[in-house]
């Protein structure tokens, strides 16, 4: 007499769906968390922008970026000073915090002439005294704005 087998799968076969599907989602997580950081970045970019633009177009007015003359990075503008200086006249919004929640170091140099606005990326760290110009693959990098462009920004950054 012949043994029919039964419906259904064999163990074998659900250990192997389950892991493919394990993989899937292991790769969805992780390009999910990626996104989440180029987010936060594009975030911090676009919010730095703003407070720059501002700032430049105070000093058209004043010809001059300092509060009271400060250098970068040694000794920052606050940022109370900073929205004292920009709000309501120059911008409405001004951001206090980057994609990470950290807040940004603003600064000028003696002279009035020069500014800086740096977040200090995702670990929160400042990297240095000096940065290399240009994009940069470090996910973690300090992103520097001064005088119109950016210095250092993260690969995800757009000059323009």
């Amino acid at each position: 007499m012949p043994r029919h087998r039964e419906k259904g799968f064999t163990l074998l076969e659900l250990l192997v769906v389950v892991g493919i599907v394990g993989i899937i989602a292991a790769i969805a997580v992780m390009s999910y968390f990626m996104a989440i950081d180029r987010a936060r970045q594009k975030r911090t970019v676009n919010d730095m922008r703003t407070i720059a633009s501002a700032w430049e177009a105070r000093a058209t007015d004043m010809h001059t970026y300092a509060a009271a003359g400060y250098t970068f990075p040694t000794v920052p503008v606050t940022a109370g000073t900073l929205r004292g200086m920009l709000i309501p006249t120059y911008t409405n919004n001004f951001p206090l915090y980057d994609g990470w929640m950290h807040t940004y170091d603003y600064a000028v140099a003696a002279d009035g002439k020069e500014y800086g606005v740096r977040s200090r990326g995702s670990d929160g760290v400042v990297d240095g005294a000096s940065y290399p110009q240009g994009e940069t693959d470090n996910p973690d990098c300090d992103i520097i704005y001064s005088n119109g462009s950016f210095v250092t920004y993260p690969s995800v950054a757009q000059t323009k």
